[in-house]
């Protein structure tokens, strides 16, 4: 147990993902005057804590492994794969969760139809993808050299 703590590389991604995740809250508290926990721990919002997480991966493991290795190629292909889905498939699969939210409230409203909500926030903008990026790798960088 040890050592999972002394793993620089994880303690480093996972400080920028609770960084990014933190944002979102004061950034959702600042547009909406208002508290809303699902916001540290849902998905979608401004940054993207995967990009940011990922990309931090990559960048440590490059700052530690050394830009040419096999662990960095790994880690920012991973990291590519994490955002293009996050900006993707799943911000698609959050615009059909509206729509569909839509047609759920318009079926209620007749009266036929009873329906949970399908959560809509879940993929990002590129522009949230693009910002989560960056907050990634300049973190990771700022935390590795002073870690």
């Amino acid at each position: 147990m040890n050592a999972i703590f002394q793993n620089k590389i994880l303690l480093i991604t996972m400080s920028v993902w609770a960084i990014a995740q933190g944002l979102k809250v004061v950034l959702g508290v600042f547009r909406e005057k208002r508290f809303n926990f699902k916001w540290f721990i849902g998905t979608g919002g401004m940054p993207s804590s995967h990009a940011a997480g990922a990309t931090a991966l990559a960048t440590s493991c490059g700052l530690q492994e050394g830009f040419q290795s096999v662990v960095f190629a790994l880690a920012t292909v991973f990291a590519i794969v994490t955002m293009f889905d996050a900006q993707g498939v799943r911000r698609c699969a959050g615009q059909q969760a509206a729509i569909l939210n839509q047609v759920l409230d318009d079926i209620y409203w007749k009266g036929k139809l009873e329906g949970d909500r399908l959560m809509e926030l879940i993929g990002h903008s590129p522009l949230q993808v693009i910002i989560g990026g960056f907050l990634g790798i300049g973190l990771a960088w700022i935390f590795y050299r002073a870690w």
